[in-house]
């Protein structure tokens, strides 16, 4: 068997075509592992606003809340139900309403669609892990909001102290900033939901109810009043379950639309790969025939080029894993298919998302290189020391 570390030799002897085959395995290794960390970021980003005791109730044939009209009648029905189940915390439901408003964006010719969610005064009680970092909470009753963190600064109007139209000559105060731990609720708008109700001539309805089990183990009990009363047609599915829904379409999308990138980008790089083999094999010829005089057989030869190739795909993998994990930090907006506006998400990795990137660039070094391995195996000895 020939010693790895020729190999190793080889690829550092000849730096700039190494380079220049690593660069395009890194940039195809990049890409795939972006497409997946951007379709993790947006499902983790809605699944974070999602709890496991909280309930989502819609008005049935209702795909997502902005499509669901509930009465203000039929909410208080919904709690008597949680209560009736044993429901006891604090408060035991919120009935919301979901909204978009169309904002100018700062420093940016355009404009786009923001999330405005109607609350109740006791939003901050219902969602814990919503803080107030900035400000304070806005006063109920009143043209005061509080803005999730991925808004400020962003549009018009979205810093404490400022103004922005909910509607026309309803302008609306931002008095507060709040985290929530990276969720999907950091980009909508909180305000009081009757203003919400005029601004939007929504009368006396809302678009959901969210109810707080005691345990998620009731959630079958709650499902069943609530949907066997056919009066009211509604349905109720657990939060988890609604976020990963309204989160499949932009995840799958961007798993499609980076795999097809990393598709062409790959074939490109094997396609590089190849030519770099070949053409240290054409300029290696007589080290080969050499290398055969002195014993090693074919196979030696092929495995040996195989292993060279796959060095230089693992190097520029882990360079390409490496500066995609870097990509952590940065923070982009798309547009959320389940309501078409802007949500703030980031990248982010995993494990598996790692290993399969690099995975994918030993995949393409070994095929890019086995056609000139061979070529290389089959060099005769004599003819080599000849040439």
């Amino acid at each position: 068997m020939v010693p790895i570390k020729y190999n190793v030799r080889n690829l550092v002897v000849r730096k700039s075509t190494t380079a220049a085959a690593a660069f395009g395995l890194a940039l195809v290794v990049f890409v795939f592992a972006c497409a997946l960390m951007l379709a993790n970021g947006i499902e983790r980003t809605l699944g974070r606003a999602a709890s496991p005791d909280v309930v989502v109730v819609l008005r049935k044939g209702s795909d997502t809340e902005m499509t669901s009209t509930i009465e203000d009648k039929h909410v208080n029905l919904v709690l008597a139900q949680a209560a009736q189940i044993g429901a006891s915390k604090k408060p035991v439901g919120v009935g919301e309403i979901l909204a978009v408003v169309l904002l100018d964006k700062v420093g940016a010719n355009g404009v786009s669609n923001v999330t405005v969610r109607g609350v109740t005064e006791d939003v901050l009680a219902f969602r814990p892990s919503a803080k107030i970092v900035e400000g304070r909470a806005a006063n109920p009753g009143s043209d005061e909001v509080i803005i999730g963190k991925g808004l400020k600064g962003r549009f018009t109007g979205m810093t404490i102290g400022q103004s922005f139209e909910l509607k026309k000559n309803r302008p609306m105060k931002v008095v507060g900033v709040f985290d929530d731990d990276g969720s999907a609720y950091e980009s909508e708008v909180w305000a009081d939901v009757h203003i919400v109700k005029q601004s939007f001539g929504r009368g006396s309805t809302v678009t959901s109810v969210r109810v707080r089990l005691d345990s998620a183990s009731k959630f079958d009990a709650f499902k069943m009043l609530v949907e066997g009363d056919r009066q009211l047609g509604l349905v109720a599915m657990r939060e988890a379950d609604y976020v990963e829904k309204q989160s499949q379409a932009t995840g799958i999308m961007l798993k499609i639309l980076g795999g097809m990138i990393a598709f062409f980008f790959g074939v490109g790089a094997m396609i590089g790969a190849t030519i770099t083999m070949n053409a240290q094999v054409a300029g290696r010829s007589r080290e080969i025939g050499t290398l055969r005089a002195l014993g090693f057989s074919k196979g030696s030869i092929l495995f040996s080029f195989l292993i060279e190739s796959l060095v230089l795909s693992l190097a520029g993998g882990l360079v390409g894993a490496i500066a995609a994990v870097g990509m952590k930090a940065v923070k982009i907006t798309m547009l959320n298919m389940g309501t078409f506006t802007e949500i703030v998400f980031g990248f982010e990795p995993t494990a598996p998302i790692i290993v399969s990137a690099v995975v994918l660039s030993a995949f393409m070094g070994l095929v890019g290189g086995f056609l000139p391995a061979v070529r290389a195996a089959r060099v005769s000895p004599v003819e080599a020391m000849r040439g």
